[in-house]
């Protein structure tokens, strides 16, 4: 049973594919969100198709009130890779969509997320970041207004994996495409006191929606509810199965829903060197008992509330009766 709640101040930072845009509708049309911003970066598609997507899916849920930054358009170091193989030729599933009718905030990304952030700590009301994407735009937070990075209620974001990877056989792609930043994000929450969930691949995949339910979401006739059928059922027919993840889109509902997700503190690393394991997630699930002493590395400075499990039908069910109006209370 999810608890009746107020709303929580959020900002999304995202890459906008389709489970991006999964997650924006889900976090622009639930009650127990407060959305004060989202800000963009390449990731699953270049910038550009990243901020036209992202102000059509809010444009299609009427949400003119959330300001949209443009954030980095490359990660710190690599070259940018998409993922326009599992999105679409356009990042959101070549739906065919007249172009936005909202317009980007004047201010940058990184001065969205400081003005954001200082003013939910001003009003007594921390801000949660939700980071969707690679965390480019989080990392050069930390690195020009650490005041502001230091006042962030908590970081959630998707990406890792304690045992599962996609970009490569050891990392997952929101990491892989951007370690240095996943990395001095992970520092500067360990150095700021900044509470940071990792909502990796190890529970991405639980959130399933059918073409039954897909069917549904068609007849209920709402734009959203449409647009999420379409988004979904794009997968289907990508993957040729009858299921698809709503993937990101959890993150945002363990938010909602913390006790559909089961977490456990552990120490998290990033690897920045290895030849084949560039870019994982190196989650120490050890018995710490007499063996940090003969351990060389010593134990990581950032402690993350690691997503090991989840109730994959209730987070989609919320999603769905959010898609259809009925978001629970």
């Amino acid at each position: 049973m999810i608890v009746a709640m107020a709303s929580i101040p959020v900002v999304l930072d995202v890459d906008t594919g389709v489970d991006d845009a999964c997650a924006l509708l889900l976090a622009g049309l639930h009650p127990g969100l407060d959305l004060r911003a989202v800000t963009c970066v390449a990731g699953n598609a270049p910038l550009s198709d990243v901020v036209r997507n992202t102000l059509t899916v809010l444009g299609w849920v009427e949400r003119a009130d959330v300001p949209v930054g443009v954030g980095a358009g490359r990660p710190l170091l690599e070259d940018p890779v998409d993922a326009r193989h599992v999105h679409g030729s356009d990042g959101m599933a070549d739906l065919g969509l007249a172009p936005p009718t909202l317009s980007p905030d004047p201010r940058s990304a990184l001065d969205l997320l400081r003005d954001t952030i200082d003013e939910g700590a001003a009003s007594g009301e921390p801000v949660t970041v939700v980071p969707l994407a690679p965390m480019t735009n989080l990392a050069l937070l930390a690195r020009v207004h650490p005041e502001a990075f230091g006042r962030i209620g908590r970081v959630a974001f998707m990406g890792g994996g304690a045992h599962v990877s996609n970009a490569t056989a050891a990392a997952e792609f929101n990491v892989f495409h951007d370690p240095e930043a996943a990395a001095i994000v992970l520092d500067a929450c360990a150095v700021s006191d900044v509470p940071v969930t990792m909502y990796g691949l190890d529970v991405f995949y639980a959130p399933m929606v059918t073409d039954a339910q897909v069917g549904a979401l068609r007849a209920g006739g709402s734009p959203a509810a449409s647009l999420a059928a379409d988004l979904v059922s794009f997968h289907h027919r990508r993957f040729a199965n009858d299921g698809a993840t709503i993937g990101d889109a959890g993150a945002v509902a363990m938010l909602l829903d913390p006790d559909a997700v089961h977490t456990q503190r552990l120490p998290v690393r990033v690897e920045l060197t290895g030849t084949w394991t560039r870019g994982r997630t190196v989650v120490d699930r050890r018995d710490w008992s007499g063996g940090l002493a003969h351990d060389p590395h010593g134990l990581a400075p950032a402690m993350v509330d690691v997503a090991l499990d989840a109730d994959g039908p209730r987070i989609a069910d919320l999603w769905l009766r959010t898609m259809h109006g009925g978001a629970p209370s």
